[in-house]
């Protein structure tokens, strides 16, 4: 969450920022929450001292009415005082579940729009290659040369679930070996991170585990989450610590399943491989000091831009208008690779994104370092998309189709897959 100790001063920019991402909230209700509580903790704090008061003169010598009239008020200083906490702890709560909903800050150069139509676009790299045929989406690709199976597992598990099969798996693990040897040349702690977490962490990172709208799959009977990336177990990692400033940043990867719901998803384009349940994604996770944050976010975004000019996909980066942001995101950036079967004639879809959150997630998970003088200051918090699996595939095969239907190998992946074409089995 934001300081909420500049809730007044900065109330105009935070209500127009509210506004900027399309949201809906009470701004003075939760600043006349603030003043309640502040005015309760007061209160509480008086009787508690009164209450000491009355049990330091209960120590000295008096007569019996003196002692019974101290014995009247100490009870009333009781009850008053389980009152008082009382209204304390409701207030608390009823304020915390609201200016939990305020969203970051916005950088001042992120265009304002209402959806991802209103993002900006900053670069392009590459550029789409021209087919002599009709060019496949990945879909029939994947039917033709017995790589995906949609029919089965919708059978077995439910739509939006598949079966990778025979040069597809090869390919999804050279994609994730491929970038985990890039990340770990920068300098990353390589993981394999938990598919599970605890709701208060899921939270944290600033994902709603309940709820209609809810993209997060909950498990029954516990206070636990199936993870929609590793974001949130790379957030979780430091949770409730304080670093050392010296070991700043830190950076880490996380390969791990990705489980969504996708609510309310509809009407985005979802075909395939594009849009599910279940998947795989090396994820790129920093702490670091608050004046490192912006150009370490350059970074991600650079190595982001190295692992899809690696494999020759064509690409644009978008810088993400406010509506699109999400809550813990200060900006932004998309890469959307080319895809030859999107679409009538191939359309740009998104593949990877790389978010500096700021000092938004590490207020909530309570993640700070401590800086030289002895004081302690959180941290701020990027994330980015190393490689989503499923959406890398599609831009993978879809540009690599050859015109009699086969598929050619990444020149960057070669040495993973030891082949260099994916074709048809024949039986």
């Amino acid at each position: 969450m934001i300081d909420l100790r500049q809730l007044a001063e900065r109330k105009e920019e935070i209500a127009r920022n509210i506004i900027n991402r399309g949201l809906t909230i009470d701004l003075d209700a939760i600043l006349s929450l603030q003043t309640s509580r502040s005015s309760l903790l007061g209160e509480v704090e008086l009787l508690r001292k009164n209450r000491n008061e009355n049990a330091r003169k209960m120590k000295g010598r008096m007569d019996n009415d003196q002692r019974t009239v101290l014995i009247e008020e100490g009870k009333v200083l009781k009850e008053k005082i389980s009152e008082t906490e009382e209204l304390l702890k409701k207030t608390e709560s009823e304020y915390f579940n609201l200016a939990k909903l305020i969203p970051n800050y916005a950088h001042p150069a992120v265009p304002v729009g209402k959806e991802d139509t209103d993002n900006l676009e900053i670069k392009r790299w590459g550029t789409p290659h021209p087919f002599n045929f009709t060019a496949k989406d990945h879909v029939q690709l994947g039917e033709d040369l017995d790589l995906i199976d949609f029919e089965t597992a919708t059978r077995v598990s439910g739509p939006k679930f598949y079966y990778l099969k025979n040069d597809a798996v090869l390919l999804e693990l050279a994609l994730e070996r491929y970038a985990l040897d890039i990340l770990r040349s920068h300098g990353f702690t390589l993981t394999i991170t938990p598919d599970i977490a605890r709701q208060e962490v899921v939270e944290g990172i600033g994902f709603n585990p309940r709820g209609e709208e809810s993209n997060i799959y909950t498990i029954e009977g516990t206070d636990t989450c199936l993870v929609g990336t590793a974001e949130i177990t790379l957030g979780g990692y430091h949770a409730g610590q304080i670093l050392k400033e010296d070991d700043l940043p830190i950076l880490m990867s996380g390969l791990s399943h990705c489980f969504r719901r996708e609510a309310g998803g509809a009407g985005q384009y979802s075909k395939g491989l594009y849009r599910v349940h279940q998947f795989s994604k090396v994820e790129m996770f920093v702490y670091c000091r608050p004046e490192q944050s912006e150009q370490l976010h350059e970074k991600l975004l650079t190595i982001e831009e190295e692992i899809f000019r690696g494999l020759g996909i064509p690409y644009r980066i978008v810088d993400t208008c406010t509506g699109d942001l999400g809550a813990p995101a200060y900006r932004k950036f998309d890469i959307e690779a080319w895809m030859p079967g999107r679409g009538s004639s191939g359309e740009y879809g998104e593949v990877t994104s790389t978010s500096n959150c700021t000092d938004y997630q590490a207020r909530r998970l309570n993640v700070r370092y401590r800086k030289e003088d002895g004081t302690n200051e959180f941290v701020h918090l990027i994330n980015g998309t190393a490689i989503a699996i499923s959406r890398a595939l599609v831009a993978v095969m879809e540009n690599y189709q050859r015109a009699d239907g086969s598929i050619v190998v990444p020149e960057a992946l070669v040495p993973y897959m030891g082949i260099t074409r994916i074709e048809k089995k024949h039986r």
